[in-house]
Parts: structure tokens; sequence; C-alpha cells
């Protein structure tokens, strides 16, 4: 299954796909993957450090601040193998708050804060509301000016690895204007974050509630560029997204096919009944045509408009692809597939949980509409 047309497929990525599919499958078997849903900081620190060495975080990041000077697409082979691998920790998170950085950030914050990032340090974005709208733009937290900095008020949800990171980037409307500001972890108060519990217990999330925090002046990042680096944030979280839950797809029909070829039922192994061959079929297609469309997305994603187009597309199909697969997963297993100890639900539960961030298929398939026609 590991098999992929040459159709936007770079050289550097194959060799990235490599590594990581490694580095993944021995550093996150599933064992570790059930411990570590029930640690508090969710991820391995150990691990992250090795991320760092075999300098994954600087890929998306120019050489004039320390980084590899690669894009985005060389990031979608390892995101793919992580959600192959269910490896948990805050790279998703960081790739975003590096690209919010170098789209939305001063010169003089690019060559503070990315040098930094590509060496390791966490950051995550703090974007979503209560009102779970997946425009970005749609922000009620405010940043008033005093003579102290900015005053910061509101509430954000969904805001990963929030414990774990240095610097949080969060959405505010100054002067009713979209704007980023970037949070130090010293200028948190105590209560600021409060964890949240979500459906995929592979990943952390927090509210953060933004009053009572001030930040100086110099932590707004650049206004003119707010909304193109919001709209930058959103195309790259769906593609991330895309590619992680290519990964879980691909995992969870070869974990469903394991198990169709071992278990038996009147004298015959299950796998061999019509009923459970065609979907098994219809998943994997599902999965073929979400994985083409991400590569697709991922070669055009600097073109402006067929960028945008390729992903959404991407997302969508993807977003049915693995919520099909692992429905199939736990049908199959029976009785024991809606038990917490099947494997199987943990994909169902990924799949809805990256179905709820940054749009489902169905608001994918609007904009694709508006886009198109």
């Amino acid at each position: 299954m590991d098999n992929l047309g040459q159709l936007g497929f770079s050289e550097a990525q194959g060799d990235l796909m490599e590594v990581a599919k490694r580095f993944c499958r021995e550093q996150s078997p599933m064992q570790k993957v059930r411990a570590l849903m029930e640690d508090d900081l969710g991820h391995d620190p150990d691990v992250w450090d090795e991320m760092a060495a075999l300098g994954w975080l600087s890929i998306a990041i120019p050489e004039a601040y320390e980084g590899a000077g690669l894009g985005v697409a060389e990031i979608v082979p390892i995101m793919e193998q992580m959600g192959r691998y269910f490896l948990a920790g805050p790279f998703f998170s960081t790739s975003l708050a590096a690209q919010a950085i170098l789209v939305g950030g001063t010169e003089a914050q690019k060559q503070d804060y990315l040098p930094k990032i590509a060496g390791g340090s966490v950051a995550t974005l703090a974007l979503s509301e209560q009102s779970g709208n997946w425009d970005l733009t749609a922000i009620t937290a405010r940043a008033s000016h005093t003579d102290q900095g900015l005053a910061l008020s509101g509430e954000k949800f969904f805001v990963r690895d929030a414990a774990a990171a240095n610097w949080i980037i969060a959405s505010v409307l100054v002067d009713d204007k979209p704007a980023l500001v970037l949070i130090a972890k010293d200028d948190l108060p105590k209560d600021a974050l409060r964890r949240e519990v979500i459906i995929d217990e592979t990943k952390r999330s927090f509210a953060l509630t933004l009053d009572g925090i001030t930040v100086p002046k110099s932590a707004l990042l650049d206004m003119a560029q707010a909304e193109a680096a919001l709209a930058h944030i959103h195309l790259c979280a769906n593609l991330l997204s895309t590619a992680e839950i290519c990964g879980g797809t691909q995992n969870v029909i070869d974990y469903t096919l394991d198990y169709l070829r071992t278990r038996k039922q009147f004298g015959r192994t299950i796998g061999s009944y019509q009923a459970l061959k065609h979907p098994s079929v219809d998943a994997y297609t599902g999965y073929e045509r979400a994985r083409s469309l991400l590569y697709s997305a991922a070669h055009s994603f600097n073109e402006q408009g067929t960028g945008e187009i390729a992903t959404r597309m991407a997302k969508a199909q993807a977003d049915k692809a693995y919520a099909y697969a692992a429905d199939r997963a736990i049908q199959f297993h029976g009785g024991f597939g809606f038990t917490y100890e099947c494997d199987a639900q943990l994909y169902r539960r990924s799949a809805i949980w990256h179905a709820s961030q940054y749009g489902d298929a169905a608001y994918h398939r609007k904009k694709l509409a508006d886009l198109i026609l």
C-alpha cells in the first residue's frame, strides 16, 4: 500500500517519507500510544527532541531564519506517517505557528522566533472561539491599547498542545480589525489554560482565557498581513490534516484486513465473504483517491487559486474516506469493535476530530462550489 504515482511527488518528499515511516513505526507502537493517552503531557519529550534533531521543525522555514528552506509540501509525508502510527506531539501546531510568523510576522519577529522554532521550541495557535466558526476572521476576542501594552480579553478553544508551548499566537480584534498576537508562556496567568475533554485522546487541547493577559506592543504581528496569514494558516492546517488523515486511513485499512485474514467464522476466514470484501475495496479506493488528491494539493499548494481548490478537494475526500474506513473497521470487528480495547475506535475518534477542525467535508464542498462555479 506504499505505491504512489509520480504526480506531484518529489524526491525530497520520498526521502522524508521513508525516514518518517521508520521513525514513527519504531517510536509509536500501539501500546505506547495507549500509554500516552493516559499521560498528562500526552507525548514523549525525548521523541520530540529527536524530531528536532532530525531537522523536521526547520523544513518549511527559510534558510535566512536557520531553516532548511523547503516548503509546506515537504511536511506532508511526515504528517502522513504521524497519522499512520498515531505519533503524538506538537509537530502540527508548531509547524502552523511557524507559518503564521513567516507570513504574518514583522521582520524582527521572524528573526527572533523562527530560528527558535527550527531548533525545537514548541509554539501553537489559538484561533477557535465559542461559535466554532471555521472562518478564522470571525473573531470576537479583543486586544485594547493600554500604557502597558495590549490588554487581551475573550476566550479561545481547541488550542493544541498549549501546556507544552513556549508561545501561543492568538487571533484578536485590534481597533475592530483582525490581528495576531504572540503570547509568551510567562505572560499566562496561572489559571489561563483549562484542558478540554476531546474525542481524540491521542491529542491535547486546551481552552485559553485571555482576560487578564497583557502583552507588549512588540508582540503584535504585522496587522497589514493578518488576513493573509489567517488564510494561509487555514489552508496549511487543512493540507497537513489531510496528510494525517490519509496516514490514519491507510493504517485502519491494514488493521482491518489483518483481522479479516485471521478471524474465522463457520469454518472460513471472514475475509472470504463477499459482504466484507466489497466494503473493504470501497474503503481502499476512497483512500487512494484521497491520497492522490493530497499529493496533488501539496504539489500545487503555492499556486494562487489552484492550491486552494486542490487542498479543499483533498480534505473533503479524506474526511469521507477516513470516516468510512474506520466505520467498517468497527463494524467488521463485531461487538468487540465498539469497546475501548479495540483499536478500531481510535481511528474513528481521530476521524471525528479532524472533521471538527478547520472544516468538514460539507464545508469544503460548499467552498469549492463558490470557487469553481
